[in-house]
């Protein structure tokens, strides 16, 4: 496939605070808490609460935490999508697609705004926009695309535009998965799907991301051909005190032992990047707690990141809007 049209990519993801310090994560959480597809609750309410009470200890504590994981490259979480980046727009200049690939992050920096103006002043024909959260959730890709068409009011030319809502059970995602683990399962290991969580009203009020998960995870578990008694689904990072989607991973590996399951490998097919969640949650605080309670083996299946298939399955998707 040879293309003379000019394709403007945005891969998007959640985003990542420009360094480990309290100032920095603050000013990073202020808008991605603030946001209401991620808390709904009143503005007048809420707000101070978070400004006065919540924001100034919290920051304190994940900047620690970003501490811990930070590279000499910076954030894991824009490292890897640079890496991506960089990786996918070799793969469609082979493919002869004429395609300018750019990072956009829902808050934070590289913004969707500066994405937006860059593939606008090059006058691409088109813009597709990558979020890369394979099930959909309204917490995610949708609070993406009102940053999206946000940064599309700020300008006057507006080009064609796709945006990916989901890609969930898209078989180049679900074979890159199953491989990834495959490669990586041991036989006596019992294999954990974890993913982000969100709040259970959110669910009741029509977000049907737990369905995406189910139907994702069903699909590798038949991929690999794995028991009923060789996998189970949990959900990771609630925040608040409010119900959130269960059984809640954490609390999962601190039982487990109690369940027969000694030796545990853990993979959050969410996650198309590792980050802090991945890293810190559970590779490290997660692992902690499985081995001090009864475990014997752990090992974290690292997200699919840059790797080939990867790539090639972020390429298969922008080819099926070029048809």
């Amino acid at each position: 496939m040879t293309m003379t049209k000019k394709i403007g990519v945005i891969l998007a993801n959640l985003g990542t605070p420009d360094a480990p310090t309290p100032t920095a994560v603050s000013r990073y959480l202020w808008p991605f808490l603030t946001d209401p597809r991620v808390v709904d609750v009143p503005r007048w309410k809420w707000w101070p609460l978070l400004k006065f009470l919540i924001l100034p200890p919290r920051s304190k504590r994940v900047a620690k935490n970003y501490q811990a994981i930070w590279t000499e490259q910076g954030s894991p979480l824009l490292a890897i999508t640079i890496q991506q980046q960089k990786a996918l727009q070799a793969y469609l200049s082979a493919k002869n697609i004429n395609a300018q690939v750019e990072i956009a992050m829902t808050y934070g920096n590289p913004s969707m705004q500066r994405a937006v103006e860059a593939l606008v002043e090059n006058q691409v024909d088109k813009i597709i926009v990558l979020p890369l959260y394979p099930q959909y959730s309204s917490t995610t890709t949708g609070a993406l695309f009102d940053v999206f068409s946000h940064a599309l009011k700020q300008t006057r030319h507006i080009p064609p535009f796709e945006f990916i809502h989901s890609y969930h059970l898209d078989k180049h995602y679900i074979d890159a998965l199953a491989q990834s683990i495959k490669v990586r399962l041991k036989p006596d290991e019992f294999l954990l799907f974890s993913y982000h969580g969100i709040p259970l009203r959110y669910e009741n009020q029509g977000d049907y991301y737990r369905q995406h998960c189910k139907e994702t995870t069903i699909a590798v578990v038949d991929k690999l051909g794995l028991t009923e008694n060789q996998w189970g689904m949990t959900f990771q990072s609630r925040f608040g005190r409010e119900e959130w989607l269960q059984p809640y991973t954490d609390e999962f590996l601190i039982s487990a032992s109690e369940q027969g399951i000694r030796k545990i490998a853990v993979v959050c097919p969410g996650f198309s990047v590792d980050c802090l969640e991945t890293i810190e949650e559970i590779d490290e605080e997660n692992r902690e707690n499985f081995l001090h309670n009864g475990g014997e083996t752990y090992q974290y299946i690292p997200a699919l990141n840059a790797e080939q298939a990867h790539i090639e399955m972020m390429g298969h998707l922008i080819l099926q809007k070029l048809q």
